[in-house]
Order: C-alpha cells, then structure tokens, then sequence
C-alpha cells in the first residue's frame, strides 16, 4: 500500500522524500541507541524490568521505516532519479 502511495508523487515530492528518509535513518539509529542505553542502564541498576524491554517495543516502528525507505528507493531507481 505504502509503494502505491510513493508511486502517486511526482518526481520532484519524490527528492523531498528521500531527503527526508536520510534523516529518518539517523533519528531511527540515535532513538534505538538511546533506549537501549537506557534498558541497560535500568538493568544494571533495577535488574530486569519493563524499561529493560523497551527498545523491543521501537523496533515494529524502525522496520516500518526501513521498508518504507526501501520503497522509495525502488520508485527512484525505476523513474532514474538521484537520492542525493
């Protein structure tokens, strides 16, 4: 659905797009980084509990992105246009 979606934009909203989805990567990366300082932190301090799951709880979101990230770069390759 999400590819039918990216295949509606023009050429021009498709660039917006990618530009978008690189920083989308890097937040993904940083917040996924940051919660699993945070879980073993909690563990390390609490023993396990419910902050020790919590970057399990990012990850359907992280994959969502990535696939999404994948789609388009599908879509640009088949239009011939450059992510960057």
């Amino acid at each position: 659905m999400e590819q039918r979606k990216l295949a509606a934009l023009t050429d021009k909203e498709l660039l917006v797009e990618a530009k978008k989805m690189k920083s989308t990567k890097i937040y993904d990366a940083a917040l996924f980084g940051l919660l699993v300082g945070i879980a073993i932190y909690s563990s390390l301090v609490n023993g396990f509990g419910l902050l020790t799951f919590l970057p399990l709880v990012y990850l359907p979101i992280a994959g969502k992105n990535k696939a999404k990230a994948r789609d388009l770069k599908q879509i640009l390759k088949e239009r011939n246009l450059s992510e960057g």
